[in-house]
């Protein structure tokens, strides 16, 4: 089935492009800039990863051929209610990372496949659990690494995952921006 399309990763992600290529697929990488993505307030939790990754991909729909096909992602952490995307700047990262400290998150990536005739979604869910983090940490690793590009303000294959992590029940892969091993299945039944 994969080799009936050119594959379209539609991420700036360097993450996302790491994790395809170890599928062993060729692709190409397309980004379309200003993609709305907001999700309506009272949209579950469970369905805002999916759902910003389907308007992701109907932004494509009408720039790809028929034999093309994109794949879109969105990954959100979510703390009790309270869903932490990016942080806007280091105080912001830093108020993350503290809330996340000594819990379990989710984290969600909704990925959605799209032709011009054809479009699937799904999301992942992996469940992440932080030690106790110290203020000293937490600056080192935000003024380090610089994690305002992530949702929840942390790469778990970063210094911060390698310390702080003490629990994940789920994909660590999910958890990194791209749910592979999903994908690779949706792919071969697409």
């Amino acid at each position: 089935m994969i080799k009936n399309y050119n594959i379209i990763l539609a991420s700036n992600s360097p993450r996302r492009r790491e994790l395809l290529a170890g599928l062993d697929i060729d692709f190409e990488v397309r980004v379309l800039q200003g993609i709305d993505e907001s999700y309506p307030k009272e949209l579950p939790t469970r369905d805002i990863a999916a759902y910003i990754s389907r308007k992701k991909a109907d932004a494509y729909r009408n720039t790809i051929t028929d034999q093309e096909l994109v794949i879109t992602a969105d990954t959100i952490v979510v703390l009790g209610d309270e869903v932490l995307g990016k942080p806007k700047d280091e105080v912001d990262a830093c108020r993350m990372l503290r809330e996340l400290s000594g819990h379990t998150h989710h984290v969600i990536t909704g990925v959605t496949l799209t032709t011009r005739n054809r479009q699937q979604s799904f999301s992942v869910q992996s469940d992440v659990t932080f030690k106790e983090l110290s203020d000293d940490e937490i600056e080192y690793y935000v003024k380090k690494y610089q994690p305002l590009d992530k949702a929840g303000a942390y790469g778990i294959q970063e210094w911060i995952g390698y310390i702080g992590v003490t629990g994940l029940s789920g994909s660590y892969f999910n958890v990194m921006g791209l749910p592979v091993q999903r994908i690779y299945e949706a792919l071969r039944t697409f």
